[in-house]
């Protein structure tokens, strides 16, 4: 398993090449869980016991409340603290694209089952 430590890292070093204009590496779409942010407004209903965060492209990922317990997750929330404060009325932003956030989501999944 690949700790936490690396997974920021790599985060960032996609995230130094989007910036840069390269092209990104990405990992396949699926729809498990992931809706496009301009599909649906902020108040769209989520299921008890979920949370709702964006990636930085703007996509929306529906989570269960125990990935709040890893510590991936929990790097990633105090990354989007440092790098986009605490808003209280914005929607949580977390520092990494789509793609970034399938990989982890499905890291935590294997984990778990």
């Amino acid at each position: 398993m690949i700790s936490a430590k690396k997974l920021i890292k790599l985060a960032r070093k996609w995230q130094k090449l989007a910036a840069l204009g390269q092209k990104r590496i990405t990992m396949p779409r699926t729809t498990n869980g992931i809706v496009d942010a301009e599909s649906c407004s902020t108040s769209y209903p989520v299921e008890k016991g979920h949370f709702v965060v964006y990636s930085i492209d703007q996509r929306r990922f529906v989570l269960p409340l125990e990935y709040l317990n890893n510590d991936v997750v929990k790097e990633l929330f105090e990354l989007a603290e440092e790098e986009f404060g605490l808003a209280s009325n914005s929607p949580l932003i977390l520092p990494c694209d789509s793609g970034f956030m399938e990989y982890i989501i499905d890291l935590i999944r294997r984990d778990s089952s």
